[in-house]
């Protein structure tokens, strides 16, 4: 039976050269099927954070693990697209990485982007997608990705209400597809969608009182 992925943090914590630490002494253990929030206020390092776990860059301070983590998705702030090509292609191209045939993977791709309110625009240039169509295609690749560990930061940062809440519920479909979503947010709402949250305001070094 294959082992469960699993992410493990053990006394997390970073600090730029020159600069205190963002936060310290983080453990936590995340799992899939959770959606897990990070939170605090700017500058707490939310996105450094989310690289530190993508293994992106080495923790000052501690260890991550990532257990049975093979394929990372990661879900930046500004999306970035192909300007000229369909936002359709965005969600095809990685399904067929995975051996799709391009019916199958258009037909999937339809049925991701039908999940993120996208169907409509599937024949649309990236370059004429609004900002919130964009993140939200964006959010759909990494869904066709298959990820077992996906990684967003803000994304509901361009988003209406009504948009955020379909966004925040499908995040939680694609951590119950078998995968670890970790959100940084400074959404309220998003955050209370989360199935738990890391305020990283709670492992900031405060400094002795003299």
């Amino acid at each position: 039976m294959p082992k469960e992925h699993a992410l493990h943090l053990r006394e997390v914590g970073h600090a730029f050269p020159g600069h205190a630490h963002l936060f310290t002494h983080l453990t936590d253990t995340m799992k899939p099927g959770e959606v897990v929030a990070l939170v605090g206020p700017s500058g707490s390092g939310k996105s450094t954070l989310l690289s530190l776990i993508a293994g992106w860059v080495a923790p000052s301070q501690g260890a991550i693990e990532r257990a049975e983590i093979n394929h990372v998705g990661w879900v930046f702030q500004n999306p970035h697209g192909v300007a000229r090509r369909f936002a359709i292609d965005h969600v095809v191209l990685p399904l067929l990485a995975q051996g799709h045939t391009r019916t199958k993977a258009e037909e999937k791709a339809h049925a991701i982007m039908d999940r993120f309110n996208l169907d409509h625009v599937a024949y649309r240039e990236f370059k004429a997608l609004s900002g919130g169509e964009a993140q939200r295609l964006m959010l759909a690749r990494a869904v066709a990705l298959a990820p077992d560990l996906l990684l967003v930061d803000e994304p509901t940062a361009q988003l209406d209400l009504a948009t955020a809440t379909t966004v925040n519920n499908v995040l939680a479909g694609i951590a119950q597809d078998n995968s670890i979503v970790v959100v940084a947010t400074h959404d309220q709402h998003t955050r209370d969608a989360c199935t738990r949250v890391i305020d990283l305001a709670n492992y900031q070094q405060v400094e002795a009182l003299t």
